[in-house]
């Protein structure tokens, strides 16, 4: 089965403690495309502007990517700077540049109307819902949201939650949405709002999946070259929505064992600037990184040590 992912495609300048690099290649949907390829075929939906070099995307070529939603229109790509503190958990902003994307209105080519799985990267949430509205019968629609949307674009955002089954959302954005500082009793207060699902992103400390009366704590890949976060979020959508893509089942099982999948995506996104390190990965690659982790995950319950 393909996913469709509907996005930025985007130039990103990135300072972190340890180098700096200017112009290179960004993006929700970009990040997004690269990890979901390695699982299934990925139909991109973006715009950029006519100073675009497409030899940046040529490694797209050897991959499943449809770039037939992805649109040029006069005028420059987005850009973004940023730069990471020492910690590398935190950023400041130095520049946004809207460009081309700030007219971005997405509409999907023919063919992709028929994806059944879907996910919206972070855009307006009134984009997102359109974008649902033009896609027949998805099995399953994820969307990524912000502090932004949810404080200017509240009414908007709380319609889309409506038409979606999951949420890709951090701690403190749980907060803000739900208005009730436990990120538990807040994710309840949001599945009423529609996603039966949340993905709770924690950053270095890993994510929590929610799914009805479910939950699943999977940790972080510890990364010895942490090099640059930039798109990690993305990337572990990638991963995610791929491997339930490839399956073609949502459920408890396969919920958590994306969980892994966009957990190991976005291990080896942050040791490399951009998309450099997940350009050109090996299936060995991939699953040796997941047995890392499943072994991190691991607890004996023979005997009787749990007894007190």
């Amino acid at each position: 089965m393909s996913v469709l992912v509907v996005g930025s495609m985007a130039y990103d300048s990135v300072e972190t403690p340890f180098a700096k690099v200017d112009d290179a290649l960004g993006g929700s949907a970009t990040f997004f495309a690269a990890a979901a390829s390695y699982f299934a075929p990925v139909n991109l939906v973006a715009v950029v502007g006519d100073d675009f070099n497409f030899a940046d995307i040529d490694f797209f070529k050897n991959k499943p990517v449809d770039l037939d939603g992805l649109k040029t229109e006069p005028g420059k790509t987005f850009r973004w700077a940023g730069k990471y503190l020492n910690n590398m958990n935190d950023r400041e902003t130095l520049d946004t540049q809207l460009n081309v994307f700030e007219k971005f209105n997405p509409v999907l080519p023919q063919k992709y109307r028929n994806s059944e799985y879907v996910f919206l990267a972070n855009i307006n949430p009134d984009l997102q819902y359109n974008v649902v509205q033009q896609v027949h019968k998805p099995k399953f629609v994820a969307m990524d949201t912000m502090n932004f949307w949810i404080n200017d674009y509240l009414p908007d955002l709380k319609r889309t939650l409506k038409v979606v089954d999951a949420l890709v959302i951090n701690d403190s954005e749980v907060k803000l949405l739900s208005g009730n500082s436990n990120i538990f009793k807040g994710a309840k207060l949001i599945q009423e709002m529609g996603p039966k699902t949340l993905i709770i992103k924690k950053g270095e400390h890993g994510a929590i999946l929610i799914h009805n009366n479910a939950y699943f704590n999977c940790p972080a890949i510890p990364v010895e070259d942490l090099f640059d976060p930039t798109g990690a979020g993305d990337t572990f959508a990638g991963g995610f929505m791929g491997y339930l893509a490839m399956t073609d089942k949502v459920n408890l099982d396969t919920l958590k064992r994306a969980m892994v999948m966009g957990t190991v995506m976005a291990s080896f996104l942050v040791e490399d600037f951009s998309v450099n390190r997940i350009k050109d990965l090996s299936k060995a690659e991939i699953q040796a990184r997941a047995k890392v982790l499943l072994t991190l995950m691991q607890v004996q319950e023979d005997g009787d040590w749990i007894k007190i």
